[in-house]
């Protein structure tokens, strides 16, 4: 009996942004048990989407995985040293004949927000999405390319 209600339950508690029913608070501990911990600073600062970052002479990249989701769904902006990437996942009506044990799958808005390593010039970020992967390259600023120092002997 449960089963058969499970899809409208998570679509209410969407809605609303609040827990609909125990079940609700129950999927919110197991994706995230240490969340409302202060103690454990490193599990609470993980965020979504999961981002990778790697700096280059003349670029950075990040890449962030998005499972699901198209690139109108998603938006980006930079300032300076920070980006950030925002965008809503859609839940997906599930047919009623479906028999359903367990829906894992995430659903709402997401916003993260990073630092980066250096300024990067705003004007020449470019951004690809392929397979779920969305691929932000971006240009150094020149004032954080740096330059080689002779030390005087």
């Amino acid at each position: 009996m449960f089963r058969e209600f499970l899809p409208s339950l998570r679509k209410q508690s969407l809605v609303t942004k609040r827990p609909a029913s125990i079940a609700d608070m129950m999927e919110e501990f197991w994706r995230e048990p240490f969340g409302s911990f202060p103690s454990f600073p490193l599990l609470k600062d993980q965020g979504y989407p999961t981002l990778d970052i790697s700096e280059a002479d003349s670029q950075i990249i990040v890449k962030a995985e998005l499972p699901g989701l198209e690139p109108n769904d998603v938006e980006i902006t930079v300032d300076d040293d920070m980006l950030s990437i925002k965008g809503e996942k859609k839940f997906e009506e599930e047919e009623k004949k479906d028999n359903y044990h367990r829906i894992e799958r995430s659903y709402g808005s997401f916003h993260r927000t990073v630092l980066l390593p250096c300024a990067v010039k705003s004007d020449e970020v470019k951004a690809k999405f392929d397979k779920g992967v969305l691929t932000i390259t971006m240009a150094k600023s020149e004032k954080e390319k740096g330059r080689k120092i002779m030390i005087e002997s």
